[in-house]
This record gives C-alpha cells, structure tokens and sequence, in this order.
C-alpha cells in the first residue's frame, strides 16, 4: 500500500505539472485543478463540455481486467414503494459529479443522493417532493440528467433543476436546504416569465450551468397543449448565492428586439418553446455561456409562424453576467423536422492552417458538425446556403435555403435515399424499396407532408443528447451517431391540442423482417481531427442484430451496431470509452392524457474501450446492464473508477455502476 500511494503520488504531480502547462478549454483554474486531483467537477467534467479526464491508470495492457466494483440502487425505488402518486420512469440518466470523495447525483424522482465515491454507500438523500406538485412532467416525464456545484469560501452547494420546475440549491455537506437561497433553497420557475401556463407543460431535465456566481436555467416543454399560447423558452440567469434572478434571455424575441423581424406577421406574439432543454456549455475565462436552442412550437408544422424563426435552432452566446447576447448562428431556419440542438456544444482549443482558434463544436441531430470562432461566432470552415426542397402544404412556406458546413463532413448519411437501403439481400433490398415508396422522401430537409414524410436522420438524430467527447490533447471529437429514420405525417389537430392548422405526427420508419431499413453500421462512434476537419475513423458500436436469420443466411459475422440505441464517450489520457442504451420500446400514453411511459429491454450490456488514434477494440467488459447516460472517471485511494447510471423505465432496476481493476 506504501508503495502504491508513492507511485499514485507521482502521478499527482506529474498531472499537475502538465495541467500547469495547458489550459483545458473554458475551464476555470478550480475546475481544472479538480479533473488533475482525479475528481470530476461537472456534468461533462468540465464547463466546456470535453467528457476528458487526464488519469491514465486504466489502459490498453489492463482494460481488460474491468470488473463491476459495486452498484448504487437508487433511493426512488423505496419511494415509489410508499404509495406516491408518479407516473412509471423514463429513463436513469443521471451522470454523477464526484467532488473530494463524495459522487452527487440526481434521481428521475428529481432527489438529490450524495454517495461514498470508494464504497457506492450513500451519505444522505434530498427529497424536494416533486411528485406532490405534478403527476408526470412534460415530455419524457421522470428523469433527469444530473446536478451542479458551486463553492464559495467554506460554502458549498449542490444545484438542481427539478422535473416540476424547480432550481433547488442544498447543502453539499448535510444535503439540507440553503434557506438563504430563494425561498428557503428553492425557486419557482414557472414564474417571473411573460406568460402564465400550466406546471404540467414545463419541466426540466438537464443540469443546470453555474458560470461564476452565475447560474444559468434552461427548460423542457411540452409542445402539444390545449392552449394557444405555449409556455416561452426563455433562459435565465440567476445569482448563485441568494438566487435573485439577474436577467432573461429571450429565445423569442419580444417587441423591439433584434431578430423580433424575423417572425413574419407578429408570429412571436404566438410562438412558445423555443427552449434550451439540453446541456449548456460555457468559457469561464470569456464568461460566455454557449446556448443550443430548440425547435418552435409545433415542431412539424411552421403556416402560423412565417420567416426564419430566430433564435430557433441556433447556436447563441451569451454574457454570463448580463444576458447579453454576444453572437449567434442559425443552424436550421424554419425548422420543421424536430432538429432542435440537442447537445452542449464542445469547446476545443484548435490550429487551422497554422492559426490557433479558441473554437466551439456543435454536433447536429441532421448529422452536422458546426464549428465557430467561439469568441467571434464566425465559422472555422465555410458554411454555405443551399437549395432545399419547398413544401407542398397549404399554408407552409418552408426556407429556400439551409446552411450547410463545408468541413467536417457529414457524420453519417443523410435524407432517405434507395441507394442506403439495406441489401443484405436482393429480397429484403426489394421489400425495403416497396417500403419506402409508400411514403414522400428526397434529400435532407425534404418537408413533411400530409402522406408521410420519410426522414433521415429522424427526430432522435443523427447525433443527439449524449453529444461529443473531446480530447484536448490531439483535437479529436469523438461523436456517436445513429441511423433512425422516422416517417412524420401531418394530420388536424385532436380536440385538445393547439388550434394549428396542421401538427405532425412522427414515428420510427422500421424495416423488412424486423430489421432496420437502412444499410449498417446502426450505430457507430466517429472520431474527428478538428484541427483540419478531416474524419480519422469510423466503428460500429455493438454487435447489432448478427444472428437474425436473414442476417446469418447471409454470411455476415462483423459487428454492425447495435439498431435504435444510443451511446456515449468518455475520453481519458489513455483510452476512449463508449457504453449504450438499450432498446426503447413506447407502448402507451399516460394516465394523464399526454406524453408518452417507456420501457427498456437490454442487450449488448459492455463497456467497451477503443484506441484513441485507431478505433481498435481493444477490451470489452461486461457490466450486466445497459447505460442510460454518460460515463465518468475519477480517483480516489489510488483506484480509478468508471461510472454511468443504468436502469429506468417500467421495468429495469435505476442504478449507477461503478467499474474498476481490483
């Protein structure tokens, strides 16, 4: 033991020194002093958003070795065992945080649990009894995706954004309420907005951003209610320490704002949503905060809202302090296919054709990686405006043009063509043409129409919420991506719905026998040098559906990635790290009338570990279950330990897994 706390004390220091050299991009001194100490401070490690840690004690000679150190059963399932009226769970997705030797987390029930980093023991459990105010949230119901911290002198605080529309603030030490926070700990957010709504429209799921003495609140709202007006998107800004609400950013633009013309006909008097319900990311050095934007109400259907639609599906930068927008860029004008920007943009610090650039990356569900100056928002490579189809819809007056970013190129196919379907044989090609024929479909950004649009990348992506992993050290992005297209048909509106001319009706655009309508790989992890733009490799992620009888009958043995999953990387000095959700399945609507219960089914259950520079498999650990959200690191007592929360839905137990060597 004395010898390996000697070794474990020179690679401490050695860490320090090299981290003393480099400025991981967007960190704070505190936060980059926390990843080299082995600690992970944030949702993504750091505020920008790299999922990077510079430990290396887990590596290609012992990868291998992996094993399932303890399991973390989450304090939800006692509760819901007392009798609480909530609706089932959607999904695990909490990716802890680990501070000293303490992991936080967030519960789909909106708990905050503070857990033994060594042991999976919990310390104390907060509950802000969310379920006494709203029976299900808004769109994916229960879940959440994790919690922020904040020190201040010998004040340290844990944050959360509660599915009822809460930010809470507790003590880190005691989990107790900070009564000098707001109202005793906590803040309504469903007020202090310029439109009243209903709770159950308006939730929350992604952690909040804390940028200084500043956090930063987005939202999640349900697009489909019995109202005209949709609750607004706007983000906000509030003081850290007594939680005074200190400015508003209007993801709409009201009157008298700039970008306010590019709502046709006072369409921004009527238009909702427009929300941030992804995580943010933010450049502590700059003090900017890096908003990806969202989709307009309704998301299918834009006649009631004419002209581009600002700050819909932007990239938009803000003054962490003020609110001020610093710069944006319109990724999707008028968008009408649900690609909201559904990850946190990746800082990463870059040299293009000899000039160093302080960049942002943005990851697209359309397949697209955007990147920008980040203190400028001016693009690295050029984007360039397109021709794209018109829509054959009364009433909709879809854009000309879209852009489209000359480097890197797409990450996966794009727009459902005969040519990607799959082929395994001349039968199942035949049967999948047929398919596809019963639908309109063309290029990317082909309009849904009333028939049925075929999509591809469907409203899940391309890329979606698991986002990028960044490895400051080379350049490289690492991105999952998938390939699910999605038939989206335009129908009246229900009794209950919005009084829209059209709303759309999306669903998964499934294949012959079974299988999937496209060509593999289903899944695949890509890596990126974004220091020229160029793709560096390609990789299947899991084994895919190999022993389906067709696919046997075939001959076909390599893997091809797991179908109608989604997965997620982490990045250490040494290796590169993926895990995968399972297979979702969506049976039913609620009780409540809207949004919709979900159950998971499990397959594929490793964590596996690639090559940085190659994509070779070099170890897959089985771990029993299927993550439900991004892995982390950390270090504590000289053992490294990889953890991501697993479980959820109607019928897997919610859990986090903590693997490591022994």
């Amino acid at each position: 033991m004395i010898l390996r706390s000697v070794a474990l004390a020179f690679v401490l220091a050695a860490l320090a020194c090299e981290a003393s050299a480099q400025q991981l991009p967007g960190a704070s001194a505190a936060a980059e002093a926390a990843l080299t100490r082995g600690e992970w401070p944030a949702y993504a490690g750091t505020n920008g958003s790299l999922r990077w840690s510079p430990l290396d004690l887990i590596d290609k000679d012992n990868a291998g070795k992996l094993e399932v150190l303890w399991r973390w059963q989450s304090p939800d399932r006692d509760l819901r065992a007392t009798g609480i009226k909530a609706s089932a769970p959607f999904s695990h997705e909490s990716t802890p945080i680990m501070i000293g030797r303490t992991l936080y987390t967030s519960t789909s029930l909106s708990q905050i649990a503070a857990i033994d980093a060594a042991t999976g023991k919990t310390k104390w459990v907060f509950d802000p009894r969310a379920y006494d105010r709203i029976e299900q949230p808004a769109n994916l119901g229960w879940t959440n995706m994790g919690v922020a911290y904040w020190k201040g002198g010998d004040d340290e605080r844990i944050l959360i954004l509660t599915a009822d529309a809460f930010l809470v603030a507790v003590d880190a030490r005691t989990g107790q309420p900070v009564e000098s926070f707001g109202s005793n700990g906590r803040i309504d957010l469903t007020q202090g907005l310029h439109r009243s709504f209903p709770r159950q429209v308006y939730s929350s799921q992604a952690p909040p951003l804390v940028v200084g003495d500043v956090v930063v609140t987005g939202s999640s709202i349900w697009d489909f209610w019995p109202n005209n007006l949709p609750a607004p998107g706007d983000v906000r800004g509030f003081d850290v320490r007594t939680g005074k609400q200190l400015w508003t950013f209007h993801t709409v633009p009201q009157a008298g704002e700039p970008g306010v013309e590019t709502w046709l006909q006072e369409s921004w008097r009527r238009t909702g949503n427009t929300n941030v319900w992804a995580p943010m990311s933010a450049d502590e050095a700059l003090g900017y905060v890096y908003l990806p934007v969202s989709t307009p109400s309704n998301d299918y259907y834009g006649g009631h809202r004419p002209g581009d639609g600002l700050y819909g599906e932007s990239l938009v930068c803000l003054d962490a302090r003020t609110g001020r927008k610093v710069w944006h860029y319109q990724i999707v004008r008028h968008g009408l296919w649900d690609y909201d920007l559904p990850a946190a943009p990746n800082l990463v610090d870059i040299v293009v054709d000899g000039r160093p650039v302080k960049a942002v990356a943005q990851v697209t569900k359309q397949n697209f990686v955007f990147v920008f100056d980040r203190v400028t928002g001016k693009p690295v490579w050029p984007i360039e405006d397109r021709p794209v189809p018109p829509s054959s819809v009364k009433g909709e007056q879809a854009a000309a043009t879209q852009p489209f970013p000359t480097r890197p190129a797409p990450i996966d196919i794009q727009g459902m063509r005969e040519e990607d379907l799959i082929d395994f044989t001349s039968e199942l090609r035949a049967e999948a043409v047929e398919m596809l024929r019963e639908y309109d479909h063309g290029p990317l950004y082909t309009p849904p129409t009333q028939r049925g649009t075929a999509t591809n990348p469907g409203i899940g992506g391309g890329a979606n919420w698991p986002g990028a992993a960044v490895d400051p050290e080379t350049g490289l992005l690492y991105v999952e991506t998938h390939r699910i297209p999605f038939v989206i048909a335009l129908r009246r509106p229900m009794p209950y719905e919005q009084e829209y001319d059209y709303i759309g009706s999306p669903r998964p655009l499934l294949g012959p026998r079974g299988l999937p309508i496209l060509k593999p790989p289903y899944t695949s992890l890509v890596a990126i040098d974004m220091n020229t733009g160029e793709h560096r490799w390609r990789v299947p992620l899991g084994i895919g559906p190999i022993d389906h009888p067709v696919v046997k009958s075939a001959g076909i043995k390599e893997r091809l990635g797991n179908p109608y999953t989604k997965g997620w990387a982490l990045v250490t000095r040494s290796l590169l790290f993926a895990v995968q959700s399972g297979v979702l399945v969506m049976p039913a609507t609620s009780s409540a009338g809207f949004g919709r219960t979900y159950s998971l089914a499990e397959q594929d259950t490793n964590l596996w570990a690639y090559d940085k520079k190659t994509g070779e498999l070099l170890a897959e650990i089985p771990v029993g279950s299927n993550a439900s959200g991004a892995p982390m690191t950390y270090l504590v007592d000289g053992r490294q330990y990889i953890v991501f929360p697993v479980g959820g839905g109607r019928n897997l137990p919610e859990e986090l897994v903590a693997v490591g060597l022994r």
